[in-house]
C-alpha cells in the first residue's frame, strides 16, 4: 500500500500518450468505495485540531499527504530561474516543440521581477501541468496577462529524475511537475514569497492549469498559502482526482484492496500523476476540509474565490466534472463549452483557448473585461 500511493500523478501524466489511441469519451465518475485508513483517521484528527486553533494558526503540521510515502523524501532544489523569453504561440505542440530546445525558457511577458503591480491588481502566478513547463503552459495566457497590464510570474517547479520516481518523461528536458506534489508544494512555497517582496504586493492572484490546480489548493492547505491568495482559478484541474477515462479508477480500486499494482506504472509515468488518480492520499487530503465552525458561511477558505473551469472535451481529467468544487458559496463552477460551443478545447489545449484567457480576465478584472470570448479552439490538435 505505501508504494502504491506513488503511482497516482503518474497515470495523469501517462495520460498525454493514450489521448492519441483513445476518444474522450465521459462517464459518471466510478470511484471504488474504501473503509477509513489509519492514515485517513489520523489526518482527520489533524485537521480537527488544527481547526479549532487561533488565528487559523496549525497546532500540528498534519502529516504528510501520503502518510506511508516511504519513497525519496530529499528536499527539492530552488525553482531555477528562467532564461530568455520565448514567442508567443498559438497552439501548444509549436510551444512544447520549442520548450524542448529551449527548457527553462519564459513565456512572453512572464516573469519580470521589476513588474510592480497597478493600483487594485495582484501578481499573477501561473502553475503548468504534470510533464508541461511554464512556456509550453502558458506561452498564450501569459502575454495576454501582460498586455491587459498584470504582473506575470510562472516557475518550473517539480523537476526530478528517473531515479527519483519522475517517471519516463523526465527523458525530455522541458518535462516539469512529475515529482510529487507535496514535495512540489514545498519547492513553490519559496518562490511566491518572493513574488510577493519583489512586487511589495500582499496577495497574489494564482491560476492553475491540470496537476497545477490541485497543487495550489495543496500549497494553501499545507503550507497557509490561503493567506497569500485572492483569486484562485484552475483550468481541467484534477481537483476530485481522475478515472483517466477509468484506467485510474480500475488502478485505485484494485490497490484499495491490497494489491498494489500502482507502483510499477509509478516508474513509468512518474509520483505526480498517481497522486492526481481518484481516491489517492492527495486528493483526499486536499478535500478533507475540518468541520464548519458557521454551517451557513459554506466557504473553503473565506478570503479566497475559486473560478473553476472545465472542459466537456477533456480526456485526461475525466469525467470532466470532476474539476469541479462543489458546495461551497465562494467557489464558480463553469464549463468552457456553456455559450461558446464552438470551443472544443481538450486537456492540453485549453490554456490556448480565448475563451479560457477571457475568463481569466474578467475573473481578475470585471470592469475592464466584463466580456466573454467566444472563438473556436480544437480538441488536441492545437497548433
Amino acid at each position: 500500500m505505501r508504494v502504491s500511493t506513488r503511482w497516482r500523478g503518474a497515470v495523469a501524466a501517462a495520460s498525454a500518450i493514450t489521448m492519441l489511441t483513445v476518444p474522450p469519451a465521459v462517464g459518471p465518475a466510478q470511484a471504488a468505495p474504501t473503509a477509513a485508513s489509519a492514515a485517513d483517521m489520523a489526518q482527520q484528527l489533524t485537521d480537527y485540531i488544527n481547526a479549532g486553533s487561533p488565528d487559523g494558526r496549525r497546532a500540528v503540521n498534519g502529516l504528510a499527504t501520503d502518510a506511508d510515502w516511504t519513497g525519496p523524501t530529499r528536499k527539492l532544489p530552488p525553482i531555477p530561474p528562467t532564461v530568455g523569453v520565448g514567442p508567443r504561440q498559438r497552439g501548444f505542440w509549436p510551444a512544447f516543440a520549442y520548450s524542448q530546445v529551449h527548457p527553462r525558457v519564459a513565456p512572453p511577458g512572464a516573469n519580470d521581477w521589476n513588474c510592480k503591480p497597478k493600483a487594485g491588481q495582484n501578481p499573477v502566478v501561473l502553475l503548468h501541468g504534470t510533464w508541461e513547463n511554464a512556456y509550453d503552459n502558458w506561452a498564450a495566457f501569459a502575454p495576454a496577462l501582460k498586455k491587459a497590464g498584470f504582473c506575470v510570474f510562472t516557475p518550473n517547479y517539480g523537476r526530478t529524475d528517473l531515479l527519483d520516481v519522475g517517471g519516463l518523461g523526465t527523458v525530455l528536458p522541458g518535462a516539469n511537475g512529475v515529482a510529487k506534489v507535496s514535495r512540489s508544494a514545498e519547492q513553490i512555497d519559496p518562490y511566491i514569497t518572493k513574488v510577493l517582496a519583489k512586487t511589495g504586493a500582499e496577495k497574489i492572484d494564482l491560476i492553475g492549469h491540470s496537476q497545477g490546480g490541485l497543487l495550489g489548493r495543496y500549497w494553501m492547505k499545507r503550507w497557509n498559502g490561503h493567506r497569500k491568495v485572492d483569486e484562485f482559478i484552475s483550468y481541467g484541474a484534477t481537483n476530485n482526482g481522475t478515472t483517466l477515462l477509468g484506467i485510474g479508477a480500475l488502478g485505485r480500486g484494485i490497490n484499495n484492496i491490497g494489491i498494489d499494482v500502482l507502483a510499477p506504472v509509478t516508474l513509468l509515468v512518474g509520483s505526480a500523476g498517481i497522486d492526481q488518480t481518484v481516491d489517492s492520499p492527495t486528493v483526499k487530503y486536499v478535500n478533507n476540509r475540518p468541520p464548519y465552525r458557521d454551517p451557513d458561511q459554506r466557504r473553503i477558505y473565506p478570503d479566497v474565490d475559486y473560478t473553476i473551469v472545465g472542459s466537456r472535451y477533456d480526456e485526461v481529467t475525466t469525467p470532466y466534472d470532476l474539476t469541479f468544487i462543489r458546495g461551497y458559496r465562494n467557489v464558480r463552477n463553469i464549463t468552457l463549452q456553456d455559450g461558446c460551443e464552438a470551443d472544443t478545447s481538450d486537456h492540453v489545449s485549453m490554456s490556448y483557448s480565448p475563451r479560457a484567457v477571457s475568463i481569466a480576465l474578467r475573473t481578475l478584472d470585471p470592469k475592464r473585461f466584463d466580456a466573454l470570448t467566444c472563438a473556436g479552439n480544437p480538441w488536441f490538435f492545437s497548433f
